[in-house]
């Protein structure tokens, strides 16, 4: 499992880069603001939904509120085979902007 702090994925996600970022929030936390470029995938039906991440690219940042439960996710899809990156601090370190709502 690799890590990654929350500036230098908004530097990479600013700069283009196609990455599949996974917020495993629940969904009040995620309409209260996430990363745009962010799927919602909350860690209370993560493994029910872990089919769904056959149709992204890997490796796959995963973000929470402050990497804690993104951590664990790591954990579990690195468990799985997947190639997967921590993001550090998560949203409460996010210089970028936020999207709110659904």
């Amino acid at each position: 499992m690799g890590e990654i702090t929350a500036s230098e994925l908004e530097t990479r996600l600013r700069a283009g880069e196609k990455l599949s970022v996974i917020d495993v929030r629940e969904p009040d936390e995620w309409e209260s603001g996430h990363i745009k470029e962010a799927v919602s995938m909350p860690l209370s039906v993560f493994v029910e939904r872990l089919g769904e991440l056959n149709d992204f690219e890997e490796p796959f940042y995963m973000v929470c509120r402050s990497g804690n439960r993104s951590s664990r996710a790591c954990d579990y899809l690195a468990a799985q085979g997947f190639e997967v990156v921590n993001v550090l601090g998560g949203m409460l370190s996010w210089p970028g902007e936020v999207k709110t709502g659904k």
